[in-house]
């Protein structure tokens, strides 16, 4: 798969260096706001935050990145449609930092890591070129995947905000959270996984919002790169 470093002006430019910037440096103040590890039982992908966000292809893509296909339970208010309710009061763009979706952990607690999904609003007005760790990918405005993060930027024209001519850029995030490590496995299908996922989250905020034709995403991922 090739690495693109650049394809003409990228809208997103910030989502890439937010992103390429954003793993934890250490185990102290990773939880935040956001999940807490639910110990009681454990769950199939598909019915993760919510049980509408990640698809059966997501499913199978977080056991690429977590190597399990059980997690732990994740929390009641940690759901697409909880942070579409957010996103658009925090309308109009941009926002300040980024707010959790949900996080993801493994059920048998082994793993010293967590599955951080995150939303944003961008107001399109940043530029820049993305880390050379990321491949571009061919989904919304912009799609970018290394092997322990992705994200995807996408325009949601909708009559959920207050204006309906005004389109949001709404950016997600997905990636490991915990202390950072050179990624494991295979890195063209780790980044697969990561997209696969971020896809899944990002599909799913476009059809609570929504978003005309779903945002411009396709019903099942691009891998391809751009």
């Amino acid at each position: 798969m090739r690495i693109v470093t650049s394809r003409g002006p990228v809208r997103g430019g910030l989502l890439a260096t937010a992103v390429a910037g954003s793993l934890c440096l250490g185990a102290t103040g990773c939880s935040g706001d956001g999940d807490e590890q639910a110990a009681d039982k454990d769950i199939a992908g598909t019915q993760l935050c919510g049980g509408d966000a990640v698809s059966a292809q997501a499913s199978k893509a977080l056991k690429v990145i977590t190597g399990s296909s059980r997690f732990g339970t994740t929390g009641e208010k940690s759901t697409v449609a909880q942070a579409a309710t957010d996103l658009v009061a925090a309308f109009p763009p941009p926002t300040d930092g980024r707010d959790d979706i949900c996080r993801i952990y493994t059920a048998d607690g082994t793993q010293d890591f967590a599955i951080r999904v995150t939303w944003g609003l961008d107001d399109g007005n940043s530029t820049g070129t993305p880390a050379p760790d990321f491949t571009v990918l061919k989904m919304g405005e912009e799609t970018l995947a290394a092997a322990n993060r992705a994200s995807v930027l996408f325009a949601c024209r909708s009559d959920a905000f207050p204006n309906r001519m005004n389109e949001a850029l709404v950016a997600i995030r997905v990636e490991r959270w915990g202390m950072p490590t050179e990624p494991e496995g295979d890195v063209e299908a780790l980044k697969d996984a990561y997209a696969t996922v971020a896809h899944s989250f990002s599909l799913a905020m476009a059809k609570e919002l929504g978003c005309e034709k779903n945002g411009g995403l396709p019903e099942r991922p691009v891998l391809d790169p751009a």
